[in-house]
């Protein structure tokens, strides 16, 4: 037995009458869908139910398997305590999808969570689900901020658990949509409405591998909570046919929600999305080894000796001249499948030259940037990178100097110091520059600081 249906739910605590007080009356297409899915649920009666949630607490590198023989949550947060669930978890399915996950190189487990209590994410599907249905045990399993191949086939490696123990199971993938509809008490933007216009147009027709095609940008400035559980759900289905249904979309205050189920059907090798979404990366990082320039391939070259021989690349002896003769700052920034991979660079001159200033770079960024695990060699061939020079920093007296795009900035105050380099994705203003700039590096947004602008010769 596999799975046997997954579920779109979203999450609105006001969706429940004590909570909503009449505001669920504007969710009535919502709340027929969660009865029609939970009616469906009661019907096939499976043993385990396993909730993909955004609410549970996630790290950038590492999936929570929530641990333990049982947990409860109450709706208090929402002013209703009164509402609480007392659930058992499936431990035995726990510890294998961790030991299964693990043998795809998978981090992920039953450590690290703060708070073993319910979240939302879980409760508001769970609190219709057993207005006809209690007999199941929960898998509550967290997002992260894993590449998207591996939260793909973290759904695989749920299938792959549920076939092992032959214990008949359903996907609740919680989810809502954009948050910046037009009404949004967030703010609206057009990128709201254009992003659940998509992911609806994606999984109401099972077009799972159009799901990596969405932009990043795009689901940023959509303010979205759900797409990554939609993608470890579409991954219990892969190489299967799936037969979708949209049971409902709205978003009368400003958030999206949309209800769909999932039924597999028959295998379907072409529908292999994860292998072909690798492949395309793969040849995309191919060719741009094709047209990098010397700063990029001694990046790249700096970065594989290392990997592959915890040895430091000697300095070559091919550079034209003004790469040894040069002193700069440099950022080394590495992608892979569009993502950011490591970034890590000096804002003033380390070396003796921009050769040895990229060899420095290129391997700590792989290695060391404290915000992703150390690059390992089997993803070598699908990264690409970038190499930033620094020219020399100017002081600005007005925000009138500086330009997102021309300049990037270094902010000061005291021994703290933040920098940001110019014409980023998704940084469209000076205020949006400045203020990240003041957050790396831990300066209060109000705090007076000294500004400074760069230029950068960039590379890839």
């Amino acid at each position: 037995m596999s799975i046997q249906k997954a579920y779109a739910f979203p999450h609105p605590p006001l969706a429940i009458a004590e909570i909503g007080k009449g505001d669920e009356k504007l969710i009535t297409d919502t709340l027929m869908a969660f009865d029609i899915a939970a009616k469906e649920i009661a019907q096939l009666a499976p043993e385990v139910i396993v909730f993909v949630t955004p609410h549970n607490i996630n790290y950038s590198d590492y999936i929570v398997i929530s641990g333990g023989y049982a947990t409860k949550g109450n709706f208090a947060r929402f002013g209703v305590p009164g509402i609480s669930f007392n659930v058992e978890y499936d431990s035995e399915f726990c510890e294998i999808l961790a030991r299964t996950a693990a043998k795809r190189d998978i981090t992920a487990g039953t450590e690290g969570e703060l708070d073993r209590n319910l979240d939302h994410g879980v409760m508001v599907p769970m609190y219709f689900i057993m207005k006809y249905y209690s007999d199941f045990k929960v898998v509550r399993v967290s997002q992260s901020g894993l590449e998207l191949s591996t939260t793909y086939m973290f759904g695989e490696c749920i299938r792959e658990t549920a076939q092992l123990l032959s214990r008949p199971t359903v996907v609740v993938a919680s989810a809502d949509l954009s948050h910046k509809l037009e009404g949004s008490p967030y703010g609206s933007k057009p990128e709201g409405a254009e992003f659940d216009s998509q992911i609806v147009s994606i999984m109401k027709s099972a077009d799972f591998g159009s799901l990596f095609k969405i932009d990043d940008e795009l689901r940023e400035k959509a303010a979205e909570c759900g797409y990554r559980s939609y993608l470890t759900m579409a991954g219990c289905f892969d190489k299967q046919q799936v037969k979708a249904k949209l049971l409902s979309y709205e978003g009368p205050f400003g958030v999206g929600y949309a209800v769909l189920d999932f039924e597999p059907q028959e295998s379907d090798e072409s529908r292999n999305f994860r292998e072909q979404y690798m492949k395309n990366n793969y040849d995309e990082a191919v060719l741009a080894k094709t047209t990098e320039d010397d700063y990029c391939k001694l990046a790249r070259e700096s970065l594989e000796y290392s990997v592959k021989n915890n040895e430091v690349l000697p300095k070559p002896a091919n550079l034209p001249d003004e790469m040894y003769k040069e002193q700069a700052g440099v950022f080394v920034t590495i992608h892979k499948a569009g993502l950011l991979r490591g970034c890590i660079g000096t804002i003033s001159p380390t070396k003796n030259s921009v050769v040895e200033e990229i060899i420095q770079n290129a391997i700590s960024a792989g290695l060391q940037d404290p915000r992703f695990t150390p690059i390992k060699v089997e993803e070598l061939d699908f990264l690409e990178y970038k190499v930033d020079v620094l020219k020399p920093a100017q002081e600005v007296s007005s925000t009138d100097e500086l330009d997102v795009k021309k300049y990037g900035v270094i902010v000061s105050s005291g021994s703290k110091r933040g920098l940001l380099l110019p014409n980023l994705d998704g940084v469209d203003t000076i205020e949006q520059q400045l203020s990240i700039a003041k957050q790396k590096a831990s300066i209060n947004e109000h705090e007076k600081v000294k500004i400074e602008r760069f230029e950068v010769v960039r590379h890839g």
